[in-house]
C-alpha cells in the first residue's frame, strides 16, 4: 500500500509553532486518511521543538541553501534552530526510506515543508518564493512534494504511481 507523508498540522494536530490547529478541509486527504494511507509528520517536533515555540523563519536564503549550510534558520528571539530544522528534515527522510513513501503533502509557506513559498526573514508576515528545508531535503531525495493547495495534483500522481 502507498503511503503519503502529510504535515501533521494540516491533519489538525496542535504542532504549528502556536499550538494552534490548522486543520486543512480536504476531502481527498479525508479519504486518504480513512484509507490508512496518511503517515502524519511535523519535522519541526521531530527536530525537538516545542510546541508552543516562538516561530521561526530562513534568513537570506531558502531551504537548499541551509541544507547547503549558506545560512540557518533562526526564531523571532534570534536563536539559531538551524540544527532543529535538519534534524527533523531527516528525521522525515528516514521515514520517506524506511515506508517507502513517493509523495508528500506540506504546508506551504513554513520554513520546513513551503513547496512554493516560505515566510522571507523579517518575521513580518511577508513570503517570498522558496522552499523549506524538509521539502528540499524529500525534492533532492526524489520525493515529489505538493503544497495543500495542491492536492488534486498529489492524487493525480498517486494515481499514476499506483498504477
Amino acid at each position: 500500500m502507498v503511503k503519503v507523508l502529510v504535515s501533521a498540522c494540516l491533519m489538525g494536530e496542535c504542532v504549528r509553532y502556536d499550538g494552534a490547529k490548522l486543520p486543512c478541509n480536504s476531502t481527498i486527504l479525508n479519504r486518504w486518511k480513512d484509507y490508512g494511507l496518511i503517515v502524519p509528520f511535523c519535522p519541526e517536533v521531530a527536530g525537538n521543538l516545542p510546541v508552543p515555540r516562538p516561530p521561526a523563519e530562513i534568513i537570506k536564503g531558502t531551504g537548499i541553501d541551509v541544507l547547503n549550510k549558506n545560512t540557518g534558520v533562526f526564531n523571532i528571539n534570534g536563536q539559531d534552530v538551524t540544527e532543529s530544522f535538519i534534524k527533523g528534515a531527516s528525521e522525515a527522510l528516514r521515514i520517506v526510506k524506511e515506508m517507502q513513501i513517493k509523495l508528500a503533502v506540506l504546508k506551504d509557506g513554513s520554513p520546513s515543508c513551503g513547496k512554493t513559498s516560505i515566510y522571507d526573514g523579517s518575521f513580518s508576515g511577508s513570503k517570498r518564493a522558496g522552499k523549506g528545508v524538509t521539502t528540499a531535503l524529500l525534492e533532492k531525495n526524489c520525493i515529489s512534494v505538493f503544497s495543500e493547495n495542491e492536492i488534486k495534483k498529489a492524487a493525480a500522481y498517486l494515481e499514476a504511481i499506483r498504477s
